[in-house]
């Protein structure tokens, strides 16, 4: 079982570990380490005990109030997770038919009709005004 060499708040501690977990016992002595850094800027030198006690405390706070947020974002994950399978529950919708306005041949014979009236109406006047199509030079 290797034993690692670790510092906190500027006292070092000697502690065993599983072959292989080293890097993980140093980083979680880096991270009780920075709140042995804050207690000792904040109150100045404390004894190990106590120092190692308040740091703990401090980390099981924080992890506290992480687990809290955690629990929160998990039971949103699940409401959500759970409308994700309600909707894909849903049917399909129908395809909606689109009609497009036709305008009917009675319209379309009348609107000829004025359209040819107002053609003859035209020719007429312009035959009383004696206008002529004939622009020849």
């Amino acid at each position: 079982m290797p034993e690692v060499k670790i510092s906190i708040g500027g006292r070092e501690f000697d502690v065993a570990c599983q072959a292989g977990e080293e890097h993980f016992l140093k980083s979680a002595a880096q991270i009780l380490d920075n709140e042995a850094s804050v207690l000792s800027s904040q109150i100045g030198r404390l004894p190990a005990e106590r120092m190692l006690l308040m740091a703990g405390l401090m980390l099981a706070d924080k992890t506290a109030g992480m687990e809290e947020q955690m629990r929160s974002l998990e039971s949103k994950l699940g409401a959500q997770e759970a409308l994700i399978e309600e909707m894909r529950a849903r049917p399909e919708p129908e395809p909606q038919k689109v009609e497009v306005p036709v305008v009917p041949s009675e319209v379309m014979d009348t609107l000829a009709e004025m359209a040819a009236r107002t053609e003859a109406m035209a020719a007429a006047f312009e035959e009383r005004l004696g206008v002529t199509d004939n622009f020849e030079a």
